[in-house]
């Protein structure tokens, strides 16, 4: 019976962000689990390279180009599939930006913006676009990447628009799982730690955070893209049919303290 709760199968997930880093992780977990999935880049290159990847391991995998911040391709997207007889069940909001390392007092008109337009418009365009659906077929599961940064301030680095967007996120979750649960819809946010990508450990400014970083999380060690699928996979699965609102954190400890 419980075992049997955490499989999504023939389900359909769409994941943006889903080519690279923790997307392509979330999509692989629901790929395992029995979901068909859409990744959604900005990137073709990415997208090609991840739905490539899903493929190799046996999973059922397409790739749609689009940037999160328009609305209009993000309706566009969640219209066809819905037209195709397909709409999504699962939406995970995957897609980000994490720029850091600039003062608020230095921070430009165009980085907030840019900040807001990914992390934050983003999340609520695509949700907006498949949130439809599912209300229209009354179900559906919404997982957003929200980030402990949204509840804490990171240290040693300032990074003000990045943590005001993911706390944005993180009430943007409360918000919308208020409203949509009457309609069998549910929505959640996993808020990780600083995981160990490829994109984190190349940034030589990390060099000398990541110090730091060890020393205020309780486990004493980044994160690994896995860790924060598996969370993800429960919340979009029926193992979590009572909960919605959550923002559950995959931080190690690190707000702990």
């Amino acid at each position: 019976m419980y075992q049997a709760r955490f499989r999504v199968e023939n389900e359909l997930a769409v994941i943006t962000g889903g080519g690279r880093g923790i997307g392509l992780a979330c999509a692989a977990a629901l790929g395992e689990a029995g979901a068909r999935l859409v990744i959604i880049e900005m990137d073709e290159q990415v997208g090609h390279a991840g739905r490539e990847e899903l493929a190799v391991k046996g999973y059922d995998a397409e790739f749609l180009a689009g940037d999160v911040t328009s609305s209009a391709r993000m309706t566009e997207i969640a219209d066809l599939l819905a037209t195709q007889g397909r709409p999504a069940s699962i939406l995970v909001n995957n897609a980000g930006i994490g720029h850091s390392g600039v003062s608020s007092e230095d921070v430009s008109d165009e980085q907030w913006l840019r900040m807001m337009d990914v992390n934050v418009n983003g999340v609520f365009w695509c949700s907006r676009a498949f949130g439809r659906h599912m209300i229209a077929a009354r179900r559906g599961a919404i997982v957003n990447l929200g980030s402990m940064s949204g509840t804490i301030c990171n240290r040693p680095q300032p990074q003000t628009p990045y943590n005001v967007s993911k706390a944005a996120v993180h009430h943007m979750t409360r918000s919308m799982a208020a409203e949509w649960a009457q309609h069998g819809v549910r929505v959640n946010a996993v808020a990780p730690t600083y995981i160990e990508t490829p994109m984190v450990m190349a940034n030589p400014d990390n060099r000398d955070r990541i110090g730091i970083w060890l020393h205020d999380t309780p486990m004493g060690r980044l994160g690994q893209t896995h860790e924060v699928a598996s969370a993800v996979l429960f919340l979009a699965s029926d193992a979590a049919s009572l909960i919605t609102g959550a923002v559950v954190p995959v931080d190690g400890g690190f707000t702990c303290w």
